[in-house]
């Protein structure tokens, strides 16, 4: 077993969260545990960093159950001049339409999550933002409000296994595909004949982006180009002791699905 790194390990309970979707409009659909690129988000405001500092996340957790919630939804079209058989609220000369919409929520969500900063010497100071944060923390929306159960710096080891490991009870996590496809990570009740084992839900999450300019120099027209992560939303993860793999675990034997 060789120690490798110092990781933030947080434990969270949520009564409800969205973690929404990107391409879900009409319906506020949300992920089943928050991506990447918001877990990250959640830490640099709390530690109020105003440029990205490198780092590796696992998520892991499980939900209640699911229920949808309405919200007011405003709608306008630039330069559209105000309507009143069309519009519901004047702003200026222009119109703005205002309805209902659809909201997708999870209840009473538990979180496990490991942060991995790739500058070590942040690691207290990211600890210490999570113990007195500076304001009451929210991951997904702004009102999705997060109760802190657990902020431990925890030693974190490459281990070839003696034996296979499974997450803990109704756990579910992301597990990156390159585990499953180099078999560190086994899928119970997989069937033949799936290709790479991909028992669970494919995802492309966001991680972190560039900014790219895609006009001139003149005229800059500058975009986020994201960084994706190919996952595997799953549970009945076992982890595997074939010989010569190691995985990374936490030093209270967590399983750490680092990205």
């Amino acid at each position: 077993m060789k120690e490798t790194k110092k990781a933030i390990r947080l434990r969270f309970y949520q009564n409800m969260a969205n973690y929404k979707k990107p391409t879900s409009f009409q319906l506020k659909e949300t992920y089943p545990l928050p991506p990447y690129s918001t877990v990250i988000g959640m830490i640099h405001y709390l530690c109020d960093y105003k440029e990205y500092k490198e780092m590796d996340i696992s998520i892991q957790g499980k939900y209640y159950s699911k229920v949808n919630d309405l919200f007011t939804r405003y709608e306008f079209k630039n330069g559209m001049k105000y309507d009143k058989a069309r519009h519901q609220v004047k702003s200026g000369e222009f119109g703005i339409g205002r309805g209902v919409s659809t909201t997708e929520l999870l209840v009473d969500v538990d979180l496990l999550i490991h942060i991995i900063p790739k500058d070590q010497n942040l690691v207290e100071e990211i600890k210490q933002a999570f113990e007195y944060p500076r304001e009451y923390p929210s991951l997904g929306r702004r009102e999705d409000l997060v109760t802190i159960n657990e902020v431990k710096l925890v030693d974190i080891f490459e281990r070839e296994l003696d034996e296979d490991m499974h997450l803990e009870k109704d756990y579910t996590a992301y597990v990156p595909l390159k585990l499953i496809t180099n078999e560190s990570i086994i899928l119970e009740s997989e069937s033949e004949g799936h290709g790479i084992r991909s028992r669970g839900t494919r995802y492309r999450l966001n991680k972190d982006y560039k900014l790219e300019n895609f006009g001139t120099k003149k005229s800059p027209k500058v975009f986020r180009r994201w960084n994706k992560i190919d996952v595997v939303y799953t549970s009945s993860i076992i982890a595997s002791e074939f010989e010569d793999e190691a995985l990374l675990m936490d030093e209270d034997n967590n399983i750490i699905f680092a990205v």
